[in-house]
């Protein structure tokens, strides 16, 4: 699990992409700090496994899943990415909860300046922009945000400076991709609301077959 806390900008030194699936080699200091082989390191908010720790940088392997659902298919040697490690047990909550499981990609459509602040307009597709609310969190290639604002297709988030300089996004222009993780506390209260709970092994009575969470125990609660 991560927190969409940015801790350094690594650069690619290697990204080998053979048809859907590949390597990724990353020059990077501060993630490599009690870093394992086994290890995760979210890169740009993809959470990859450490195959291989250098004097200087990781390297993991990449799935075709990977490619298929970020924008990684479209860097390149040479460019910089947002890194994190995997949260500690002890580490402090900075961000909110971040899997390292890409929902999509979405594209910048504008950034727009308001005093010290810009204000990133991204555009995603319907079953990404599904579980974005206006003050709720999404993470933008591995940097937890807050929705400022939401339409049908495009959200705005407004980005400070310190986010700013500690990351990649205001390194970008329009028509760049992003990776996008929706937050995955929406995600699982869908599925409880809207999918009845199987039977289980021990269950007792017809009432324990049933999801706990119904429209008529919500409607009874107003």
């Amino acid at each position: 699990m991560f927190t969409g806390i940015v801790e350094e900008t690594g650069l690619i030194k290697n990204l080998s992409i053979m048809g859907s699936s590949g390597t990724i080699a990353i020059k990077a200091k501060k993630v490599l700090e009690n870093t394992k082989i086994g290890d995760s390191i979210a890169v740009n908010g993809i959470c990859l496994t450490v195959t291989r720790i250098t004097e200087d940088g990781f390297t993991a392997d990449v799935m075709a899943e990977t490619v298929r659902r970020s924008s990684l298919s479209e860097c390149k040697n040479g460019d910089r990415v947002n890194l994190e490690r995997a949260m500690a047990a002890d580490g402090r909550f900075g961000g909110h909860i971040v899997s390292g499981h890409i929902d999509g990609t979405g594209t910048i459509t504008s950034m727009v300046r308001e005093e010290n602040a810009i204000w990133v307009t991204i555009k995603a597709a319907p079953g990404v922009m599904y579980y974005i609310v206006e003050k709720g969190s999404i993470c933008i290639d591995g940097i937890s945000l807050t929705v400022a604002a939401v339409s049908d297709d495009e959200f705005k988030v407004s980005v400070i400076p310190h986010t700013g300089e500690e990351t990649t996004l205001l390194k970008k222009s329009p028509g760049n991709l992003v990776n996008l993780e929706n937050d995955v506390v929406g995600k699982y209260i869908e599925r409880f609301v809207t999918k009845e709970k199987p039977a289980c092994e021990g269950d007792k009575t017809e009432n324990d077959k049933k999801s706990g969470i119904t429209m008529e125990m919500l409607e009874s609660l107003l």
